[in-house]
């Protein structure tokens, strides 16, 4: 079934009451594809990214884009929602966010294969994050985009990665090997890759609710998920 956004917008946005996967073009682990599916996680193919989700034998709630990298349209309108936005000014990633909405929110395929299109799903994560939980995951991370304090356990030597998307000052925290109290990050200045948690407790508090990632191994995925649903 094709839905038209320019007849048909009264049916956007598609609102999923369960954790949703917006899967794109890029690079994707088809077994966490399938894991999540296997979870109850609803998927929504950003365009071609449908075609990865065929790929992995599962059918997508609904396909959103402007349609010019989807194989076999006519073969996927017949078997689930596809939604023409044919407008050029955003993303299919953009799209398929304005066109739904979910407790919480995977992006798979959003990084990976071409630099422009990773940098976009950045920007796209930068421009959404006040407004919805989402997470990006690619074949070894998952990065979580926090508005404000956060607050997990992470293992002594665990991998916590605090990436700023714009300039941000961080207040303190607790747990880190490298503590961030008082410290201002900023894309091409400091940034904080590949900290370390000091086993238990980690608090990181920011001044204000300016959007920042927290990136940490792909095995974190579900702990991240059941937190913020």
């Amino acid at each position: 079934m094709q839905v038209s956004l320019e007849s048909s917008a009264e049916v956007l946005p598609l609102v999923f009451e369960r954790p949703l996967a917006i899967v794109g073009g890029g690079t994707v682990d088809l077994a966490v594809l399938r894991e999540i599916s296997e979870r109850g996680v609803a998927l929504v193919g950003a365009d071609g990214g449908a075609d990865t989700i065929g790929a992995a034998g599962l059918l997508p709630d609904a396909i959103i884009g402007d349609l010019d990298s989807l194989h076999d349209r006519a073969g996927w309108e017949s078997r689930t929602r596809v939604i023409h936005i044919p407008e050029q000014i955003t993303t299919d990633f953009q799209k398929a966010l304005y066109s739904t909405s979910a407790p919480v929110t995977l992006a798979l395929g959003m990084t990976g294969k071409r630099l422009d299109h990773t940098l976009a799903a950045l920007s796209a994560v930068l421009q959404y994050a006040p407004m919805r939980k989402l997470l990006l995951v690619d074949e070894v991370d998952v990065a979580l985009a926090v508005t404000g304090c956060i607050a997990f356990d992470a293992a002594a030597k665990e991998r916590v990665s605090i990436h700023p998307l714009v300039p941000i000052q961080f207040r303190r925290s607790e747990g880190l090997y490298y503590p961030m109290d008082g410290l201002a990050l900023a894309p091409g200045a400091l940034i904080g890759t590949s900290n370390e948690g000091t086993g238990g407790r980690v608090v990181v508090e920011p001044e204000d609710d300016t959007p920042w990632l927290l990136i940490l191994g792909k095995e974190r995925l579900w702990d991240l998920i059941d937190a913020e649903t």
